[in-house]
């Protein structure tokens, strides 16, 4: 067992790295913040993100069971219908996206 001061050292290398690489983004973003690149990549980012989720959290399922490819596209019809209806509420459409996609799973 290592003696408690190396452990209180490691742990204070650990609090100190953790600490400057969560705040670094906010430093460099203080500044970038009237680029035109951080405000682009601020209207494509989220879609980019939900996007790849979308293919990484079907891609297995789809794979296992390739009728529920249809039950997929219905979810994903559902998610963007209800952002671009209703004001592009994310958790809304996503979670509502995700209901449709289990029931239709579960029940069909």
């Amino acid at each position: 067992m290592p003696s408690t001061s190396y452990l209180v050292a490691v742990l204070a290398i650990v609090f100190t790295v953790t600490l400057a690489l969560r705040a670094l983004p906010f430093t460099v973003l203080r500044t970038l913040r009237g680029s035109a690149l951080v405000r682009q990549l601020s209207v494509w980012m989220p879609v980019g993100i939900l996007a790849i989720l979308a293919v990484t959290a079907l891609h297995g399922t789809i794979t296992a069971d390739p009728p529920a490819l249809g039950y997929a596209l219905l979810a994903v019809a559902v998610t963007i219908g209800v952002h671009l209806a209703l004001g592009r509420r994310t958790i809304l459409s996503v979670g509502l996206g995700t209901a449709v996609y289990v029931i239709l799973l579960n029940v069909l």
